[in-house]
C-alpha cells in the first residue's frame, strides 16, 4: 500500500455511507447499519443513496482562494461556485494550479488566504468531514495489482465499513455499469490502463459520495478508452446525481463532458461558464487541414502571419486558429509553396480550444 493510499484508508476508516442502491426492502435493511452525519435530522439532507446533500446549495464555493509555496503563488484569488449535480471542469496546461485546487478543496493543504466550502463544510476547519463525504482519484489508480478486481473493491468497501449486503450490491452495480462484471475475478495487474482506470473510478464511487474529484481521469488512455470513460462518467453523473469536479488539459474532452468549465492559467482563473458561452465570447474560426509535410518550418511560417493566432500539427492533421474572419486562400497557398501536401481543407467555427487560446492571449 502506498503512503497516500494508507493515509486515505486510515482517514475514511471511521466513516460509513448513508445507504445503498437497490430495492426498497434492501434500503430498509441497510438503514439499520448507517452512521448518521451531523445533518441527518434535516429532511433535505436525507436520501436513499450515499452521503446526500441538498441540491439547492452549491456543492463547492470559493472566494479569493489562494495558495503560496514559498515565493511561488500556485493559486491566485480563485472564486467559483459549482452547483450540485453538475460536471465542472477545471482546464489548464501543466503547472496551472489544477491539482492544488483539489488538494485545497479536500482540506489536504491550508489556503494562504481566502475561503471555501465543500458540501457546506469549511475547508479550513472540516477537512476530515469533507473527505468522508467525497471521493477522489489522483494520478495513480491506487489498486492492488495482485488481487482480483472484485477483491479490490471488496477490500475498499470494508475500509468504508459497508455492511456485507451493501458491499455486494454496490460492487455489482458499479462493475456492471463500467462493463467489468464478467471479468471480476481477473487479476488487476494483468489489465491495461483503461480497465484499471475504470476500476479505480468504481473504487472512488463505492461509498456513494455526492461529490467526486478526478485529476486528469483520462490521462494515458487511448482515444477509444478515453471516449468510453467520458460517456460512462456522464451517464453516472446523471443516473446517481453525483457532482463531478475534474481537471484536464484536454479541451475537447471538457467540451464534450462538462456542464461548466473554468479556464486556469498560472494559478489565475481566466474565465468560467458553459462551453457554449465561452465559445460565443469570441468569433475566431479555425482551419483544419489534412495532408502531409506539416513540419516545424511550416508551422513557424504560419505563426508569423497576422491572420494566424496559433497553429499546431498532429500526424496528418494541421489546425490553424484564425484571428478573425479572414481570407484563408493565402495560407493554403503558403503551405503548398512550402512543400506540404494539402489533401483536404475545412473551415470551422470557434471551439473551446480557440476560446482558451483567446483568453490566454488577452492576459499575456
Amino acid at each position: 500500500m502506498s503512503v497516500r493510499t494508507a493515509h486515505i484508508a486510515h482517514d475514511v476508516g471511521s466513516a460509513q455511507p448513508h445507504g445503498v442502491i437497490g430495492s426498497p426492502s434492501f434500503r430498509r435493511h441497510a438503514a439499520a447499519h448507517v452512521l448518521p452525519c451531523d445533518c441527518s435530522n434535516r429532511p433535505e439532507c436525507r436520501g436513499a443513496a450515499g452521503w446526500s446533500f441538498p441540491v439547492t446549495r452549491p456543492a463547492i464555493a470559493t472566494t479569493n482562494l489562494s495558495r503560496d509555496y514559498g515565493s511561488v503563488r500556485a493559486l491566485d484569488q480563485l472564486s467559483i461556485e459549482v452547483p450540485a449535480g453538475t460536471i465542472f471542469g477545471l482546464l489548464g496546461p501543466n503547472a496551472a494550479g489544477k491539482t492544488t485546487v483539489i488538494r485545497l478543496l479536500l482540506g489536504l493543504v491550508e489556503p494562504t488566504e481566502g475561503e471555501g466550502t465543500v458540501l457546506g463544510f469549511d475547508i479550513h476547519k472540516h477537512g476530515d468531514e469533507i473527505r468522508r463525504r467525497t471521493g477522489a482519484l489522483f494520478e495513480h489508480p491506487g489498486l492492488y495489482e495482485r488481487l482480483s478486481a472484485y477483491d479490490n473493491l471488496d477490500y475498499f468497501a470494508r475500509i468504508w465499513r459497508m455492511p456485507e449486503i451493501s458491499r455486494r450490491v454496490r460492487i455489482e452495480s458499479l462493475m456492471r455499469h463500467f462493463g467489468l462484471w464478467e471479468r471480476r475475478y481477473e487479476i488487476v495487474g494483468a489489465w491495461g490502463r483503461g480497465m484499471q482506470q475504470k476500476l479505480a473510478i468504481a473504487r472512488t464511487l463505492l461509498h456513494q459520495p455526492p461529490l467526486v474529484f478526478f485529476d486528469e481521469p483520462t490521462a494515458g488512455l487511448d482515444p477509444i478508452a478515453a471516449a468510453a470513460l467520458r460517456k460512462e462518467l456522464a451517464a453516472l453523473s446523471h443516473s446517481e446525481g453525483v457532482t463531478i469536479f475534474l481537471t484536464t488539459h484536454n479541451l475537447a474532452e471538457a467540451e464534450q463532458l462538462c456542464d461548466t468549465v473554468g479556464l486556469l492559467r498560472a494559478g489565475k482563473l481566466l474565465a468560467v461558464g458553459k462551453p457554449a458561452e465561452l465559445r460565443d465570447r469570441i468569433q475566431a474560426p479555425q482551419l483544419e487541414i489534412v495532408g502531409r509535410g506539416f513540419d516545424d518550418d511550416v508551422l513557424t511560417l504560419l505563426r508569423k502571419r497576422a491572420e494566424v493566432r496559433a497553429a499546431h500539427a498532429a500526424d496528418s492533421n494541421l489546425v490553424i486558429h484564425l484571428s478573425g474572419d479572414v481570407d484563408t486562400a493565402p495560407l493554403v497557398s503558403l503551405l503548398v509553396e512550402s512543400g506540404a501536401d494539402v489533401q483536404e481543407v475545412r473551415r470551422r467555427g470557434a471551439t473551446l480550444e480557440t476560446a482558451f487560446l483567446s483568453f490566454m492571449e488577452e492576459v499575456a
